[in-house]
């Protein structure tokens, strides 16, 4: 079960995707899963994120919103890629939109099963345990009807993007507002804009990924 878990950067995307499917990058079939972004889905980090991705070489396919198609329609378009890749925003707006109609348990099954996936901010949140300790980062208004906020259970820790407070949104003072706030509470995996979480044969590591 392969994860890369990135807060910002994607320099390791490329050497991460091509081990775990032993094709180049222009043969990668890269699903892209963008429905945190709905909430800002013309804002300048939206788009860079995007452009950023497919810079890569990568064939990127934009995966059918979660909460649009039903499970196994879903499910038919994960067997179309060779990895996943889950795109920020929101991460609310995200796991309301793939807990609607299923999408949540088949992307678990695939993931599981050995499928890559790649989490970008939101997308790296939603794959630990909880998504709570993200409260102060992301408006829960945006997914009033979301029910619950336990993530996908990827991995046995909520990742914290943007912890170095460089990005103007999320200044030092919110992120040790997560710690004390969280840390007794859940694991924390507080990550730099140029740091990954690689999860490998069940272990993580941080990496880097300018």
């Amino acid at each position: 079960m392969p994860l890369l878990l990135l807060s910002l950067g994607s320099g390791a995307v490329t050497d991460f995707v091509a081990c775990h499917t032993a094709l180049p990058a222009a043969g990668t079939r890269l699903g892209y899963l963008a429905d945190a972004a709905r909430p800002h889905a013309d804002a300048p980090f939206v788009i860079a994120e995007r452009e950023k991705i497919a810079g890569l070489g990568f064939q990127v396919a934009v995966l059918p919103p979660a909460d649009s198609v039903d499970a196994g329609v879903f499910a038919d378009a994960l067997d179309e890629v060779d990895a996943v890749y889950v795109a920020g925003g929101n991460v609310f707006v995200l796991l309301a939109a793939l807990r609607a109609r299923g999408a949540d348990e088949v992307l678990v099954e695939k993931v599981r099963a050995g499928l890559p996936y790649v989490g970008c901010s939101a997308g790296s949140v939603v794959a630990g345990p909880s998504i709570e300790p993200l409260t102060p980062m992301d408006d829960p208004a945006y997914a009033p009807g979301l029910a619950g906020t336990d993530g996908l259970g990827l991995v046995d820790t909520v990742v914290v993007p943007h912890a170095d407070g460089l990005l103007p949104p999320y200044p030092l003072e919110l992120i040790a507002q997560i710690k004390r706030t969280y840390d007794d509470a859940y694991p924390l995996t507080f990550l730099t804009d140029a740091r990954g979480l690689l999860v490998e044969d069940g272990t993580p590591r941080v990496v880097a990924s300018p």
